[in-house]
Parts: C-alpha cells; structure tokens; sequence
C-alpha cells in the first residue's frame, strides 16, 4: 500500500486573502487564526516574562547594578517581577501555547474537522485571554507597584491592602487577570470536549486519535474542573479585599503593628486547599499535551508505530485523575496531620507510575527505529531528558520529613523549572518546528534549529542543577538579596555561575525568534506533509486552508501511527488511505 497522494504546498491560505484584515484576526471565528492568536500572545508573555527573570538573577548577583531603563531594582520590585514572572509563565506560556495554541489550531484538523464545534465560543475564549494578558501587563505598573505575594497569592499578605507596596490595586489587578483568565480558559476546554466528542470523522475511533487528541481531550477535563475552583478561589480574595467577607483572613492578625479589626475569622488555610487543588492538576495541565506532542513525534521521526498505545491511553487517563488527588503535598509546611501527610505522600509517589509507563514507552518507541534526527526530534529527546531529570526529585519531595526541610529552598525551584517550565518549553520548541510548515507553509532552518537546541539543553542543567545543590544547602528561595546572612552570601559564587548561565541561555533565543520570524516569510517553501506524517492534519495543503477539509470530511481507515508495519509496502499510510486489509486496522 502507498501513502496518498499529498496536496501540493500553497503560497496564502485559501479565500483568506480576499478576506480584510479586521475579519481576518479580529473578529475571526477559524480556528487556524485564533491558534496563531493564541501562539502570539504567548510569544508575547514568554518575552515579558523571560525579561523579567533576567532582571532578577541581575538583581540576585549585582543587588546595586544600575540597569539602563530600569534604574537599581529594589527588593520589592524583585517580588513584584517574581510574581508577574510566575504568572506569566504558567498561566500565559505553559498553559496557553499547548493547549490553546497548537490545540485550537490542530485538534479540529487531527480529527477530520473543518471547524470546532462552537466557533464563537473559539474566539470568546481567545479575546478573553488576552484582556486577561492586558490587565495584567497594567498591574506590572500599578502604582505601587506589581503584587508581592508571588503567583500563589498566599493571604493574609494578598488580602490586606495594607500588608506592603503593591498589596493595594496591582493585587486587585492580579485578581482580575486571573479570573478572566480562568473563563477564556473553561470557554476553550468546554469547545475542545465538545469537538472531540461530536465531530470526529467517520472511522476517527477513540483508539484511532492521535496521542496528542488524547493529551488535549484529558487536559480539557482537567481544566474545567481546576480552573473553576481557582475562578471561585480569586472572587472569595477579591471579596475579603472589598466586600467585608472572612473567607482567608485570621482574626487577631496585626499588620505594620496595628491589628485589623474588619475581619472575624477566616483561614488562610482555605486558600491553599483551593489554591493547590487547582495547582497540581495545573501541573499536569502544562505537561500533558508536550507528553501528546512528544509521544507523536518519536513515533513519526523513529518510523515505528507507538510502543504500547493503549497503555499511553492509560497512563493519560490516570494522570488526569490522580492529579487531583495529591494537591497537599504543597502544604506539608503548614502543619498537616501525619496521617493525612502520609496519604498524600503514598499518592504523590504512586503518580509516578503512569508517568514512568510513559517514559518507558517513549524509549520503546524509539528502540531499534529508523530515526531521523530532526530539529523537531531533538526537542522531543531533550522532554523526556528533563522530565526524567526533574521527575526524579518528585518522591524526595513526596515525603514529608524531606519536604519540610527542602520546601522552601532552591530545591524546589529546580525540580518544577526542570518537569515543569523547561520540559513545557522543549515540547513547545518541538511543536512549533514541526508544525511550523503546516501553518506558514514554510519551513524553519534545521541548521539554526540544532543550535537552538543545544544552547537550550545545555543552559537548562547548567541553570537547574546546580540550584539542587543550593537546595540542599538551605539556600531559601524568593529572597532578593543574598549578603544578609553568612551561610547564604557563602553562596554567591554559584548564583553567579547560575545568573551567567541563565544570561547565555536566554541570549541563545535570539537564534530561535530569528529563525521563527525570518522563516515566516523567507524559509524554504514547504511540500504538504514534509515529515511524511499520518495523521489527517498532512493531507491538506500548506498552509492550511481556511476552509479546512471543506464540506466533506475524511473517511478514516488506519490508526495514527502506522509506520513500517510488515504487511505494508510502504513506510507509513495516511490515516485517510484507502483500506486493503489488515493494514487498515485500527491500532
């Protein structure tokens, strides 16, 4: 059997360009557009947020540098960069370009659908988004500056206006961006589920989606029900601040020696249960479509068929669920019943399971396969060398008498920038060189792609690393100056070497936004399915239409990932060819 024919590569996007711009882009209910929307604001955030990070390892190393445009940065301008740098980064970046972006764009196409399901709900969810984005780009320049509570907002510090600069409209500001965020973002989880439900094209089985449907479809539950919680969490803060309600705030508490006496009793303690039972699974939420990507694109650049499919299914499913069952061992700190801290010590380590089966089949996958070792592929290698890496410090924090030692050191800061931020971000990378031609017709150089790569891999352990050891040292994060205590200026010398690292590393992006941007509208004009892919998305030209698959979907025969199976003549059939027996099975 042979692959179908492909479609030749196309210079504009069909009917778009008789299209004004404003209905292009602004009022735009295709969800091409609104992936790219998505992918751009993102950019956007991870540029913002990435700055500001640089300004704080200045600020760590060099307390007094004077910085041009910035001036010497004070340490509550550090908390106020650290809160906007988390919240960019999780909510705007990790969150947003695999889900909202490559999802919103991908999702409809891997399936066989021309549209989502409600396209307006589409374009409600992105313009949400940004609004969101907006608002808390405002709150950066507050006067008094950003929030100091950091992304987690803890209270009493983020309900009392008086608790320190910042703590007055650029907390409300926070508050806001957030819960505008949460709705963009169940508006968007609400139209993936439906979609994937009800529009698959005929033959598209549940054990015929590509992994990535899969990781996008699990995600989508996931985020319904913790982003809820975190939208009901911000209002009940918003309204302790405003409303005269006792939700979080303590009675007897005093601040700047004056107690405050408008609040009767609430807990703090609340907070954190709504907060992390939010913030786990938003861990997951971050990670479980580079987990799609990854398992997709080994299969495609090892040309074999995913070791284990059904088991991956699995172990996505169980992450899903069990991510909602671990939330307090963020809160072992604060005085948790031993009982209760061994429950979720035990359920903390046995989530390792299903993320080990999937690393176990990952390196099955690409045992013994023909790879090509693509710019795409060697960002799928780098995930799961920092998801293992950062993975293997998950049980040592799952147990509570490391935990409370550890907890508030660079420890922890490392093990979630490694499974977390820059896991999140190589998947990211891999998703953006791969899917690159189908959405710009072009395609990005693999040359400069390699050097990225290598810059990246080598800058996130040479940053990450070393802050275990810090960790391990006591070294306590969200401090901006580190001279103030002898054992921790004793350790000066290898927050420099992080700084200096963290320098090159973000100056080695340059290569990527170059590459990005010039192959937009230089790169070398791109064939229909460049990577010789199965999936539906690749029968179409490049870029994708606007009309998608038109008014007739695809009629799907084959599983995602059929690729150089005995009983084909070829290296790999589309999941729309014609069938002829056993290799039109599903798998």
């Amino acid at each position: 059997m042979t692959p179908n024919p492909a479609p030749t590569s196309v210079d504009i996007r069909a009917g778009a360009s008789s299209r004004s711009f404003v209905r292009r882009w602004i009022f735009s209910t295709d969800h091409k557009a609104i992936g790219l929307q998505y992918f751009f604001l993102s950019l956007m955030a991870v540029l913002v947020g990435t700055l500001l990070s640089l300004l704080m390892r200045i600020h760590l190393v060099w307390p007094h540098a004077t910085i041009p445009l910035i001036g010497q940065v004070k340490p509550e301008q550090y908390l106020g960069y650290l809160t906007i740098h988390g919240t960019l980064m999780v909510f705007f970046v990790l969150s947003t370009v695999p889900q909202s972006g490559f999802g919103t764009y991908f999702l409809p196409l891997q399936i066989g659908a021309s549209e989502t399901a409600l396209p307006r709900l589409t374009a409600a969810g992105f313009w949400t988004t940004f609004v969101s984005f907006i608002v808390l780009m405002i709150a950066l320049f507050a006067p008094g500056g950003a929030s100091l509570a950091g992304w987690t907002q803890y209270p009493p510090l983020s309900a009392i206006a008086a608790s320190g600069p910042g703590q007055g409209l650029g907390t409300d500001l926070w508050l806001i961006s957030i819960g505008l965020f949460c709705l963009g973002t169940l508006m968007s989880a609400a139209n993936f589920l439906i979609t994937t439900v009800s529009c698959r094209a005929p033959g598209m089985t549940w054990m015929r989606l590509p992994l990535t449907c899969w990781t996008w479809f699990i995600t989508s539950i996931l985020v319904l029900l913790a982003f809820g919680i975190l939208l009901v969490a911000a209002v009940m803060l918003l309204m302790d601040r405003h409303a005269g309600t006792n939700f979080f705030v303590p009675a007897g508490l005093i601040v700047s020696g004056k107690p405050v006496i408008d609040h009767q009793g609430g807990s703090p303690l609340m907070w954190q249960h709504l907060f992390w039972f939010f913030g786990h699974p938003e861990v997951y939420i971050a990670i479980l479509p580079g987990m799609g990507v990854t398992s997709h694109l080994l299969s495609t650049f090892s040309r074999k068929p995913v070791f284990g499919y059904k088991a991956m299914v699995g172990a996505t499913i169980a992450i899903g669920a069990m991510g909602f069952m671990v939330w307090g061992h963020h809160m072992f700190v604060s005085g948790m019943n031993p009982y209760t801290g061994m429950a979720f010590s035990g359920l903390t380590t046995a989530i390792a399971v299903p993320s080990a089966i999937k690393v176990f089949n990952w390196l099955g996958t690409i045992y013994g396969g023909k790879i090509r070792f693509t710019t795409p592929l060697l960002f799928s290698i780098g995930f799961v060398s920092l998801f293992i890496t950062g993975g293997l410090t998950g049980p040592l924090l799952a147990q509570p008498a490391l935990d409370i030692y550890l907890h508030d050191t660079y420890f922890v800061v490392a093990h979630f920038h490694l499974i977390m931020a820059m896991a999140g971000l190589f998947a990211i990378f891999a998703a953006t060189h791969f899917w690159f031609p189908k959405m710009f017709g072009r395609m990005m150089s693999e040359r400069l792609g390699a050097i990225h790569f290598w810059i990246t891999f080598l800058g996130a352990y040479a940053i990450f690393v070393p802050m275990h050891l810090l960790g391990a040292a006591g070294h306590p994060r969200r401090y901006s100056e580190l001279n103030g205590v002898q054992y921790v200026a004793a350790m000066v010398p290898l927050q420099r070497f992080i700084t200096l690292a963290a320098i090159v590393t973000i100056a080695g992006q340059a290569v990527f936004l170059w590459n990005f941007f010039r192959s937009m509208f230089k790169g070398q004009h791109s064939v229909a399915n460049p990577w010789d892919c199965t999936s539906l998305e690749w029968t179409l030209p490049s870029p994708a239409p606007v009309s998608g698959f038109g008014n007739e979907s695809p009629a799907v025969h084959h599983g995602a990932y059929e690729y150089s199976l005995p009983s084909q003549a070829a290296d790999f059939v589309m999941q729309n060819a014609p069938d002829s027996g056993e290799a039109g099975k599903s798998i």
